[in-house]
C-alpha cells in the first residue's frame, strides 16, 4: 500500500492503515479483498469496497484500490485482475463498480476503457468531516 501511495504522493500512516485493514477484513459487509500473485510472489492487491444504492437497488461497489507492482506490470495482471473482480461482483450480486484515477494516470484509463468501464457524466464530490 505504501508502494502504490507513493506514486501520487499521497501521505500514509503504516500503523493507521493496519488498523483500517484489520477492521476491512474482519468485517465482510465492509467490502472484499485479494493479493495478486505473479509467478509465486506478490505482485499488487485489489481493495473493493461495497455501499448500498437505491438508485442502483441494491449493492454496489467502489473500485478502492488496484495496485499492480512496477516489475509485474506488461504482464497483463491489470486485465486479469478486472476480469477477476468483474466475476466477483457477479458472485457477490454486485450492481455496478465506480472507481476513480488520477487526471494524469493515462495507462490506467485506456485499460478500464479497454475493459467496458465507461466514464460517468456525473461529477465526483466530497466532504471531509472532522
Amino acid at each position: 500500500m505504501q508502494e502504490f501511495y507513493a506514486i501520487d504522493n499521497y501521505p500514509i500512516d503504516a500503523a493507521v492503515s493496519k488498523g483500517l485493514f484489520l477492521e476491512f477484513i474482519e468485517n465482510d459487509s465492509l467490502g472484499r479483498g485479494w493479493v495478486i500473485v505473479h509467478n509465486g510472489k506478490s505482485a499488487g492487491y485489489i481493495i473493493l469496497t461495497f455501499v448500498f444504492s437505491f438508485e442502483y437497488q441494491g449493492r454496489i461497489a467502489f473500485l478502492d484500490e488496484l495496485f499492480v507492482s512496477p516489475e509485474a506490470r506488461g504482464a497483463g495482471l491489470g486485465k486479469l485482475a478486472l476480469d477477476f473482480i468483474a466475476e466477483e461482483a457477479k458472485a457477490l450480486s454486485i450492481k455496478i463498480i465506480y472507481l476513480e484515477i488520477e487526471p494524469h494516470n493515462e495507462a490506467a484509463r485506456k485499460l478500464y476503457l479497454s475493459n467496458n468501464y465507461t466514464v460517468h457524466k456525473r461529477g465526483l464530490m466530497r466532504l471531509v468531516t472532522k
